[in-house]
């Protein structure tokens, strides 16, 4: 790999994201409201540990959950009911495709979306719960099966940094036309078990006929959360759709966003809400957009 390719913002430093953690668990100087839909801050009543409320005993309730001092106290038996505790499960998924690497500002797209994945990543694994990865590469995948705690934290940015290295290297060989993001999408559903959340940071470029049913049929059993990871335009470059030579020929139109957007903007792609990230901006107004539209306490 050249030493060009080699540069901040061109290729994924293991250290770097490792050092997001702090980053990501930085608490909020102000509180916003979410910007995506999807989720309500609450609990279902299972079998955890934690009471949710005490009823009166009805036929069939399990004798163990007798709460005796209520019983005591009114002469009737009551029995307790606890919250569900439930495993968050989060397939994180990059789109290293050839239209995600380039970058006019601070970083290609490609490193940030996967600085947006580990943001996320970093915030769920430390609030106890599962990270895997499912990384698209110009002709192939890299994927990495769900894990707890840090250690699944360092096994996905483990995987991000060497499906990097890969995409960057295939387009140096050649390979720059994208495969359709639906395809790329096709062995989602079988990475992760229902209930799993499932965030994809792109630039949903090529997203193929297709795509809209891909995630329809994923949401019915999991979660799908989009990421749109745009490039802001800069002082002497409004807002549009620029042509760009690729270096075997071919010409690609790609879209530009204005700075100035406000920070919670959501599109809606094969009708679903999307964040918008910008490659351009600074990694901590990054965490706090993740942090206000996709918060942990979110349960899917």
């Amino acid at each position: 790999m050249t030493a060009a390719l080699k540069a901040p913002g061109v290729t994924l430093s293991a250290t770097e994201l490792i050092a997001l953690r702090q980053v990501a668990l930085r608490p909020l100087d102000e509180p916003v409201l979410a910007a995506l839909p999807g989720g309500f801050a609450i609990r279902r009543k299972g079998h955890g540990q934690e009471v949710a409320d005490v009823r009166e005993y009805v036929a069939g309730d399990d004798i163990r959950h007798l709460d005796k001092g209520t019983t005591a106290r009114t002469g009737a038996l009551h029995v307790r009911q606890f919250h569900e505790e439930r495993d968050r499960v989060s397939l994180l998924v990059a789109d290293f495709r050839p239209s995600m690497l380039w970058g006019i500002s601070r970083a290609f797209r490609s490193v940030a979306a996967a600085e947006a994945l580990c943001l996320i990543g970093w915030r769920i694994v430390v609030e106890g719960g599962r990270v895997g990865l499912l990384a698209m590469l110009p002709d192939g995948q890299v994927v990495v099966a769900p894990r707890g705690r840090a250690r699944g934290m360092l096994d996905v940015i483990g995987g991000l940094v060497r499906a990097h290295d890969m995409a960057l290297q295939s387009v140096i060989d050649g390979h720059s036309e994208d495969r359709t993001l639906d395809e790329a999408l096709s062995r989602t559903e079988r990475l992760v078990s229902a209930g799993a959340e499932v965030l994809i940071a792109s630039g949903f470029d090529h997203m193929g006929e297709g795509l809209a049913a891909r995630l329809s049929s994923l949401a019915r059993r999991r979660v799908p959360r989009l990421i749109r990871v745009v490039e802001g335009a800069t002082d002497n470059l409004p807002a549009g759709r620029y042509p760009i030579r690729l270096p075997d020929g071919l010409r690609i139109r790609v879209a530009m966003h204005d700075k100035s957007a406000t920070p919670l903007e959501v599109e809606t792609i094969a009708g679903r809400p999307a964040l918008l990230v910008n490659a351009g901006a600074e990694i901590v107004e990054t965490a706090r957009r993740l942090a206000t539209s996709l918060p942990s306490d979110r349960i899917p």
